[in-house]
């Protein structure tokens, strides 16, 4: 019995693309990052190809009430680096939940992708807004 490989079109993968809304309000910070990694990826759909970009659109909001469990809050950082002498960068996850909360959940979705270029593209489709309201209402139904 012959065994074919299926290969979604790149094409094809774009005019498929669908919406979806994650709510974050009371929700853990690893499993909204989880759930919003695999939609951006299109793990879910039958016809997934790990070389093409066939993943979805993600809104996510109320990202300022995510839920971090443990004392994350307070021993957790954000490193960063400039590469000169003495530019080591430490944030802790404390300070930046107060700043921006947007980026928090996005350094965790993006550290869930793979480290490539399609990782790149499908980090564009990722929406995050630290209130209620967003832009996409619209688009989500133009969509169906």
């Amino acid at each position: 019995m012959p065994q074919n490989t299926y290969m979604h079109s790149p094409r094809q993968a774009a005019i498929e693309r669908r919406w979806h809304h994650i709510d974050a309000k009371g929700l853990v910070l690893g499993r909204i990052a989880t759930k919003a990694a695999v939609l951006l990826r299109g793990k879910l759909k039958p016809t997934y190809t790990d070389c093409v970009d066939c993943g979805d659109f993600v809104v996510v909001t109320n990202a300022k009430h995510v839920k971090l469990t443990g004392d994350k809050l307070e021993q957790k950082f954000y490193f960063s680096h400039s590469g000169y002498a003495g530019g080591a960068k430490v944030m802790p996850m404390k300070r930046q939940m107060e700043r921006d909360p947007r980026r928090v959940l996005m350094l965790a979705v993006r550290r869930m992708l793979p480290k490539n270029r399609l990782a790149r593209k499908q980090m564009v489709r990722l929406k995050i807004y630290a209130a209620d309201t967003h832009p996409h209402a619209t688009l989500k139904q133009k969509a169906k």
